[in-house]
């Protein structure tokens, strides 16, 4: 059976429209390397515990699959007790945390240090680095296009 010039014009287009609809399906490539920030702003255990029972989770999540994913922990406000050595009620399980988990870190804002550290300062547990502020440091790991979750 002979096509007509519109019909296999109209098929041709049909195939390309398909093939374009093909290589648009995201794939996820073996090196891939999930990154996620999660904000903790508030001077509450249990938000605390759910922020790191979260990064344990995405962890186990992401190892289960063969895949990697780095995970950053961001406090600032209220939220920076949870790595002040002095008040962070749960700093035992930060340090076992940065102890198994080498794809976890953990952000402490300086411009909350600064003003909590007024009076006499204020120590941070040692797995904490200091960022200029957590805002802005969550701000940029999006741009970045790291994940955000907020327990």
């Amino acid at each position: 059976m002979m096509m007509t010039g519109q019909r296999l014009a109209r098929q041709l287009g049909f195939l390309a429209v398909l093939a374009l609809m093909v290589m648009a399906v995201p794939v996820v490539a073996a090196d891939l390397t999930h990154r996620v920030a999660i904000h903790v702003d508030d001077n509450d255990k249990k938000r605390m515990n759910m922020a790191l029972n979260n990064a344990a989770n995405v962890d186990k999540y992401y190892k289960s699959k063969g895949q990697k994913v780095q995970i950053e922990i961001v406090a600032y406000g209220p939220g920076l007790h949870m790595l002040r050595e002095d008040t962070s009620p749960v700093k035992e399980r930060i340090a076992a945390m940065g102890l198994s988990m080498d794809n976890l870190s953990f952000a402490a804002c300086g411009n909350t240090h600064r003003k909590m550290s007024a009076k006499a300062p204020v120590k941070l547990v040692s797995e904490a680095k200091m960022v200029p502020s957590g805002v802005i440091r969550l701000i940029e790991l999006q741009e970045k296009g790291w994940a955000y979750v907020r327990p």
